[in-house]
């Protein structure tokens, strides 16, 4: 199951971030990002894996840490996640075997049987940690993502070549 994971859909709210939503003095929504969390980005494209935001709420801050994260595809304002995946997997001829998906909650749900692996966040609904391949030990917003993405790739036995890659030895303490 692991090894044939191509596309990974990551949720945002409660998934990369910890489901709050905050707002400055002037209205602008603001979201805090792990950056443990673009490590785990960087090594799932690095594995060859595209990477897929879809989200329910459309953020400024959103685009912003997306674009710098390089992600493949961004779509915010999506409300039925389970359709927009179907078309995007049949536009595409992307095999349910091909697809992976990391979130943490009801508005997920559905489209998480669209895929063949599913991670979540510790603190996700019980729904998801209930049908989910991998329940994280990390809390969504504090590097859930990066845990994930770690546990496949460990999983298809690249997370080490590719950190190596990225990051030269580690661990070694040399």
């Amino acid at each position: 199951m692991f090894e044939q994971i191509k596309y990974l859909v990551l949720d945002v709210d409660g998934t990369m971030t910890d489901a709050g939503i905050y707002y400055d003095s002037t209205g602008n929504e603001i979201k805090k990002f792990s950056t443990r969390d673009g490590v785990g980005f960087v090594a799932a494209r690095r594995a060859g894996i595209k990477l897929i935001v879809l989200t329910g709420r459309e953020c400024p801050a959103t685009t912003r840490r997306m674009q710098e994260m390089k992600i493949d595809f961004l779509y915010q304002k999506v409300e039925n996640k389970k359709d927009f995946l179907a078309e995007f997997m049949a536009a595409r001829d992307i095999a349910k075997e091909d697809m992976g998906y990391i979130g943490d909650d009801i508005n997920d749900y559905p489209a998480m049987s669209l895929a063949a692996f599913v991670g979540c966040p510790k603190d996700s609904c019980e729904q998801v940690r209930e049908i989910a391949s991998y329940v994280s030990d990390v809390s969504g917003g504090a590097g859930a993502v990066r845990d994930v993405i770690e546990y496949l790739l460990r999983q298809r036995g690249e997370w080490d070549a590719v950190i190596s890659a990225m990051y030269g030895e580690y661990g070694t303490g040399v």
